[in-house]
């Protein structure tokens, strides 16, 4: 491990004298390609480096922990438990920063968000985790474009569906698709009986042309008025889209543009996510049949997420967390969570690699 962090040092050394090389600079693209690697080193060359200082600094303190000195011997030896501590902590982080990267945490997603069992009170909840993420985004300095959404009269959502762009969104938001469950007592309870509600969450890395080739002979392209609220155009012009793609049966539909050549361009943005979320899932399955192992979409057949209002708690069932800041959260201080999730799935991660490396 250490001869391969010496190369990935090496290399970062090598990347920053060409970027103050004056012919790559001229070359913008080159220089950008430069950079961005740079970037995806300089985590693992900051932790490696604090790594060996702190090898040297035990060195150090267990040559004073030699000392005749008693009172010296024993801050060196405190000092010692301290660093190694540090020391252990670094290794692990390294083994993580060294595990195969995901090629999708640098992209844009898709989210889409579905009411499931609850009636009126799953609409609600599905506009809850919606505004939960899109406040989430706004923390991060995300853009979010809703591209669908389909409201109820009691102001909840049957489903949205929305690209969400930045840095690293992927990255963030991958282990976030699944059942999410809500148990409150609705506003229209008159007994204050509490009700439980599921939404589904579908988080998908946002497919470029180049990661998906869609032929347009698979696909019948369907022409519609659009319904809903939406002025003079409404049921006037042809301007909704609905596409299937032929050979899965996928269907997109997309109406809230006047113009029926956005309403494509954004129909096409959400089947390119969806097909290559069905490519990676093959893929996955390749991998491991016996088992359903997340590579970055989630697993949606299980819940894993309880929001339990009387109690102001959330727990998230595939790792055993609980916290009791509901309110937080909905707010969009979604940061705790997603890094508890992060860290299990990382650690799970390094079990395997562990395992085939022995």
């Amino acid at each position: 491990m250490l001869d391969k962090l010496n190369a990935v040092e090496t290399k970062y050394n090598e990347l920053l004298g060409l970027l103050g090389d004056p012919a790559v600079q001229a070359d913008q693209t080159q220089y950008r390609t430069h950079a961005k690697a740079l970037s995806d080193l300089e985590p693992m060359v900051e932790r490696f480096r604090e790594y060996k200082q702190v090898v040297s600094q035990i060195a150090q303190a267990e040559e004073l922990a030699r000392t005749d000195d008693e009172e010296m011997r024993l801050l060196a030896q405190e000092e010692l438990t301290g660093l190694q501590a540090r020391s252990t902590a670094l290794l692990e982080a390294i083994k993580i920063l060294l595990l195969p990267k995901d090629p999708n945490d640098e992209k844009n997603v898709v989210l889409e968000i579905r009411a499931g069992t609850g009636g009126d009170e799953a609409a609600l909840f599905a506009a809850d985790l919606f505004r939960m993420y899109a406040r989430f985004a706004e923390r991060q300095r995300w853009h979010v474009d809703v591209l669908s959404s389909n409201e109820t009269g009691v102001g909840g959502i049957k489903e949205v569906i929305a690209v969400i762009e930045g840095k690293r969104v992927y990255s963030r938001l991958k282990y976030e698709s699944g059942v999410h469950r809500v148990q409150r007592v609705p506003a229209t309870e008159a007994s204050g009986r509490i009700h439980t509600s599921t939404a589904t969450v579908a988080v998908l890395p946002e497919a470029e042309e180049v990661d998906i080739q869609i032929n347009e002979k698979d696909l019948r392209v369907d022409t519609f008025c659009s319904s809903g609220p939406g002025g003079q155009s409404v049921n006037t012009t042809y301007s909704a889209v609905r596409i299937t793609h032929i050979p899965t049966g996928l269907v997109v539909s997309q109406q809230d543009e006047k113009s029926q050549i956005k309403n494509r361009a954004k129909a096409m943005k959400v089947l390119r996510a969806r097909l290559y979320e069905m490519e990676m899932q093959k893929q996955q399955d390749a991998i491991a049949k016996d088992r359903r192992s997340q590579v970055g979409t989630g697993e949606r057949s299980e819940k894993i997420r309880t929001y339990n209002f009387p109690q102001n708690r959330i727990t998230d069932h595939r790792i055993n967390f609980t916290t009791h800041r509901l309110t937080d959260v909905l707010e969009g201080a979604v940061d705790e969570l997603l890094d508890q999730v992060v860290t299990h799935y990382n650690a799970e991660k390094l079990k395997e690699a562990t395992a085939v490396g022995n």
